[in-house]
């Protein structure tokens, strides 16, 4: 992949998560985009109360990674670098 190609799926990305953002901020936390592999596996950082939040696995398989798979369908799965579970 080259560099503009990432950074063009790297906004998609960031774009999609936009849409979930508003419902983690209710609850104190956030999720910031880190990277996109080779193999289109989404890398994100969770930040504030969802790094220790016992849920998160579940926010990001019902709430990430179907936002972003629905906004760009190439990715092919979705990881957290953090948190509980890591």
């Amino acid at each position: 992949m080259n560099v503009e190609t990432k950074k063009t799926l790297l906004t998609r990305i960031d774009a999609a998560l936009d849409d979930v953002r508003p419902h983690l901020l209710v609850d104190g936390g956030n999720v910031e985009l880190v990277d996109v592999t080779p193999e289109m596996v989404v890398q994100i950082k969770w930040l504030g109360t969802c790094e220790n939040c016992s849920m998160s696995f579940m926010t990001m398989r019902a709430g990430l990674e179907e936002a972003i798979k629905g906004r760009v369908p190439e990715v092919t799965a979705v990881e957290a670098i953090n948190g509980i579970g890591v």
